[in-house]
């Protein structure tokens, strides 16, 4: 990419959709003795002006407005996520998830809750699934889990969910977001991305899992 200056931001998030369901355990045991980091009241910059640098680098256009406006054509969220799971801007295409996490950012993590309030990691999973693709998961990670395609950690694509055992069995889920990173709602800090090669949860990682839309049952006549 060619060089810019980027501006610095603050974090922001929104509130979220509610579930109803039974509750599921408290699993990331990273922090477990961590309180829980309450939302913050900052917000991601919108409309923010990326100007092009002055430096006249090699790999600068011949047309300076020419940048300007092939870098403006991106939004403030796909530069966010871009920084932080380390890809070109122009890879962040999932709007509709990327959306989904910013509402959801820094949600406290809260053992069987599904609102803005507070939020545990299968009720996380089942709200983005929900929200972006349509689909009605399970209730718990372990029942999630069961309904979906296995996969090896190599063949995760965005969307994908993952699972760790951090307790005995399946008890931890996330969504993967692409480049080894994945969201979800840590005990400690609330809803985050992480990385899948911290050495915490690439020891605790078990598998991937593709969400898949249900045969519709046949109409007997």
């Amino acid at each position: 990419m060619k060089n810019f200056f980027l501006v610095s931001v603050a974090i922001g998030f929104f509130s979220g959709t509610t579930l109803t369901a039974k509750a599921q355990p408290s699993v990331n045991m990273e922090q477990v003795n961590a309180s829980a980091v309450p939302k913050k009241s900052h917000k991601f910059i919108e409309g923010i002006e990326i100007k092009p640098a002055k430096d006249g680098a090699a790999n600068a256009s011949s047309n300076p407005a020419e940048d300007v406006a092939a870098i403006e054509s991106f939004s403030a969220l796909q530069f966010k996520y871009a920084q932080l799971l380390d890809v070109e801007v122009e890879s962040i295409t999932n709007h509709s998830l990327f959306t989904a996490v910013e509402k959801w950012w820094g949600t406290r993590y809260r053992y069987g809750g599904a609102t803005e309030k507070g939020i545990d990691c299968s009720a996380y999973a089942s709200t983005l699934a929900n929200q972006v693709y349509g689909l009605v998961l399970p209730r718990t990670a372990r029942e999630q889990y069961a309904n979906c395609i296995k996969l090896e950690k190599e063949q995760l694509l965005v969307g994908d969910l993952v699972f760790f055992n951090t307790r005995g069995g399946i008890s931890h889920v996330g969504m993967y977001v692409g480049n080894g990173y994945f969201t979800h709602a840590s005990t400690s800090i609330g809803v985050t991305i992480s990385s899948l090669s911290e050495t915490y949860w690439d020891k605790k990682f078990v598998g991937g899992g593709r969400l898949t839309v249900p045969e519709p049952e046949p109409v007997v006549e």
